[in-house]
């Protein structure tokens, strides 16, 4: 309730704004300014990572050989059956000794419980977990019952698609080294990105990802986790008390509650974990729309967390509230267009013809931070970027607007639930991916 009202007075108070600058200024100008300061955001976060990256090749960061923790690796497992068997085989081939790994079974109903039975007899280092029927819903109350047996420094999440390179935890353990580092965030890849549009929109969205991830870290922003291909360090989960039972997005709650409790994350680009992409729409919507929810929520319910803590940097502090932007923007922009809709109606004067072209300005943006991201990570060819960044923003935009929006109202309007909204794996049509990239 508190995060409700707490979103409704934003949003009243944008509605003011706007009634108040449709009479005396011209909003069109204030959506201008907003976009401008995302661009010079974006602009600042690129030159602080060159600016890093030549900073390190002149006095390169020692690795120390000897940190090698204990690692505990949780994967969940909801009807995963098809895959799961797969998935361990990759993960074990890992080149890194000091480890176990849990299964665990979230109540499924096909094989995924007697398929990690078999896998754990065939294999001393893994254990399982089935949970009753009955149990609390959602990934984080999966991960919070696995802790209980597990006995690792660190614990090391994979979704129950994964899939990586040998030298996946070798390469990602020495950034988690640091006293004030509480988690790392390796770089996501859609494994299956020659399925259809879907899926290749998906890869290169997390090539923008990566670029955004990239540049937050490199000014000690609010890097976020994202769920597969995590490394959290034990001491810090026991410090904010575990995964969140009560949220749909875990990995974006943890970011959050770790930043308050003043402890740094990670993002690692050197290391990749791969994963289906959905390959249909519908699914596709079902599941942005819990990254959605679940990203606002998070806000809201450690808004005065966020704002009162004394162990949250201003660094982080500043890189939330240019993130949030992301999510006022589309409302904000939808808002403005009604409204000036509203009084060409009534014969007022208007602006909607400048109103309007915000949107190419929005499209602009996003498709040079496209243009940047795709021939830096996924490393396409000039004509294939400038074709693929185009259908790609379009594709960000067509779903991002609309379900941001949605989902805004649906918080404020309705009852927060627990649908996790989960991912279905193994509907991939392409072959098992090439894992250097």
């Amino acid at each position: 309730m508190r995060g409700r009202l707490v979103l409704l007075s934003i949003i009243v108070g944008l509605w003011v704004f706007l009634f108040i600058f449709q009479n005396y200024f011209n909003t069109f100008w204030a959506l201008v300014a907003l976009i401008a300061i995302m661009g010079t955001y974006s602009g600042y976060i690129c030159v602080a990572n060159k600016h890093r990256v030549r900073v390190l090749k002149k006095h390169p960061v020692e690795i120390n050989s000897n940190y090698k923790p204990f690692i505990t690796i949780m994967i969940p497992c909801h009807n995963e059956g098809v895959v799961i068997r797969k998935t361990v085989e990759n993960i074990t081939a890992v080149d890194y000794d000091n480890y176990e790994l849990i299964l665990i079974d979230d109540r499924s109903d096909d094989n995924t419980a007697e398929v990690i039975k078999q896998i754990a007899d065939e294999n001393h280092n893994i254990k399982y977990l089935i949970r009753e029927k009955s149990a609390f819903p959602g990934k984080s109350a999966v991960l919070n019952d696995a802790l209980q047996m597990a006995h690792g420094e660190a614990i090391l999440v994979f979704d129950a698609d994964a899939r990586i390179n040998p030298d996946f935890i070798k390469n990602l353990v020495p950034k988690l080294e640091p006293e004030d580092v509480g988690a790392v965030q390796a770089r996501k890849v859609i494994s299956n990105r020659n399925d259809n549009f879907l899926t290749r929109c998906q890869d290169n969205e997390m090539a923008l990802d990566t670029h955004f991830q990239i540049g937050r870290d490199a000014v000690k922003g609010a890097v976020e986790l994202r769920g597969n291909g995590e490394l959290i360090k034990r001491k810090a989960l026991e410090d904010i008390g575990g995964w969140n039972n009560f949220t749909i997005t875990d990995d974006l709650d943890m970011s959050t509650r770790l930043q308050i409790k003043g402890w740094d994350i990670r993002f690692c680009p050197e290391v990749s974990v791969y994963e289906e992409g959905v390959i249909k729409i519908f699914p596709l919507l079902r599941q942005r729309r819990r990254w959605v929810e679940g990203s606002i929520r998070r806000y809201l319910e450690n808004f005065w967390a966020v704002l009162c803590s004394k162990d949250i940097s201003l660094r982080v502090s500043l890189d939330m509230t240019a993130y949030i932007c992301e999510f006022l923007l589309p409302f904000w922009f939808f808002s403005e267009i009604g409204f000036q809709i509203f009084r060409y109606i009534r014969y007022d004067e208007n602006q909607i013809l400048s109103s309007l072209t915000l949107a190419v300005l929005i499209f602009f943006f996003f498709y040079s931070a496209l243009i940047y991201s795709l021939r830096k990570y996924n490393h396409l060819k000039p004509m294939e970027n400038i074709r693929q960044s185009f259908e790609t923003c379009a594709y960000l935009l067509v779903l991002w607007f609309p379900v941001v929006t949605f989902i805004i109202f649906k918080i404020i309007f309705t009852k927060k639930t627990m649908d996790w909204g989960k991912t279905q794996h193994g509907t991939a049509k392409s072959e098992e991916p090439a894992l250097v990239k």
